[in-house]
């Protein structure tokens, strides 16, 4: 049986990735859940249904409700970011799916790299920050990275039985989002709930206006050229509304090689966990003859901003990217909270990478200290009054 350690149990990663724990359980199994502590009531109800040895909670005062909630003999308990790096580096799982959104998944994934644990990877941000320092440790400790996000897992099964050599390019397919048939001046009033209606995929908030604004495709576009060892002009972006073609690779032959499946991040996980085998997804099976049709479109770079200052971050190298994923996240939650317009999340993202030099990272703390400060400067932009919400909420 292969156990599991899983970070960001009660997301919609978290939340697949146990219903398939539970679909194979002569397969998989539990041996640590990890969350941030916003649904502490799911979080007791998960401990109850897979009996982890251990559960860490982000949130001290979730993890203190929590205790109060569990009943005995119940999991080890873990507080705060230590009590995150410890399970994943301290609990005897053969892999480790990190699934928690954003920054905080970047020193409880390195741990496990470092503990030797292979990974599932669904926390794109954990790349965009510290790409280098991660695939470097990965390979210092024979360690797999083994990529959950659709696209990702879509190019990685289009390059088995294939020389990395050969690969021209790889084109990472994109929704569009709910906005991509809206005017640039009409976005500038579109809600917080028409950004979380997206048309294909359901989502957590913070990934769904990512996907809404494509800042979602642009950490992908990072992602992918640590994860394949790519040059950023080998990565390509399309629109597919459809979200059949989960991505593709093209070869130097001319050849170009798809992964299709239907929007249902259950695929990716299981292939994550199970590989290299493959096993028999509880997933709607796809009908082409229902789909109808498939169709791609050039990304709207000036309308959605976001993908040239994701590119323009990966070429400046160095800490551009952890600027980039600091103030988008700070950005989205103002979004959120209706602080912020839509059309202000590019905005002050901009502003951030121009206020906060770029420099070389050659440790975590560094990236940490960059992720750090570059949160702060965001927060004061906001504090500022440079940007108000109208039609935010």
């Amino acid at each position: 049986m292969k156990r599991i350690t899983l970070l960001g149990a009660t997301g919609s990663v978290g939340r697949r990735t146990l219903e398939l724990v539970s679909a194979f359980p002569d397969a998989l199994g539990v041996e640590g859940l990890a969350a941030r502590g916003s649904n502490v009531a799911l979080l007791a109800e998960l401990c109850q249904r897979h009996r982890p040895k251990a559960v860490a909670v982000l949130d001290p005062a979730a993890a203190d409700e929590l205790a109060r909630i569990l009943p005995h003999p119940r999991p080890e308990l873990l507080r705060g970011p230590e009590g995150l790096v410890t399970l994943a580096a301290e609990t005897q799982a053969d892999i480790v799916v990190s699934a928690l959104v954003g920054g905080a998944g970047l020193l409880p994934t390195m741990a496990a790299i470092r503990a030797g644990k292979n990974i599932a990877l669904a926390n794109k941000e954990t790349l965009v920050m510290a790409g280098s320092l991660m695939t470097s440790a990965a390979r210092a400790h024979k360690v797999s990275l083994l990529p959950v996000d659709s696209e990702h897992s879509a190019i990685f099964q289009c390059l088995q039985g294939h020389k990395r050599s050969d690969v021209r390019r790889v084109i990472l397919t994109a929704s569009g989002g709910p906005f991509r048939q809206l005017s640039r001046e009409a976005l500038a009033h579109v809600t917080v709930a028409d950004a979380l209606r997206h048309p294909t995929w359901k989502m957590g908030a913070k990934i769904t206006t990512d996907s809404a604004t494509l800042m979602n495709k642009g950490l992908e576009i990072i992602e992918a050229r640590w994860l394949f060892d790519l040059a950023p002009e080998q990565i390509a972006v399309v629109v597919h509304p459809q979200s059949i073609v989960h991505s593709m690779v093209e070869y130097v032959d001319g050849s170009v090689i798809a992964q299709l499946g239907v929007a249902d991040m259950g695929i990716p996980i299981l292939y994550a966990l199970t590989y290299p085998e493959r096993r028999p997804c509880p997933a709607p099976a796809l009908s082409l003859t229902e789909v109808g049709q498939l169709t791609f479109h050039e990304a709207d770079v000036e309308k959605f901003p976001c993908l040239t200052l994701a590119r323009q971050a990966l070429a400046r190298g160095g800490s551009a990217p952890v600027v980039l994923n600091a103030a988008n996240e700070v950005a989205v939650a103002a979004f959120l909270d209706g602080h912020l317009r839509f059309t202000q999340i590019p905005e002050l993202i901009a502003e951030a990478l121009d206020r906060v030099p770029a420099r070389e990272l050659s440790t975590l703390e560094a990236c940490v200290a960059v992720d750090q400060e570059a949160r702060r400067v965001a927060g004061e932009i906001l504090r500022l009054g440079a940007f108000v919400a109208t039609g935010a909420s």
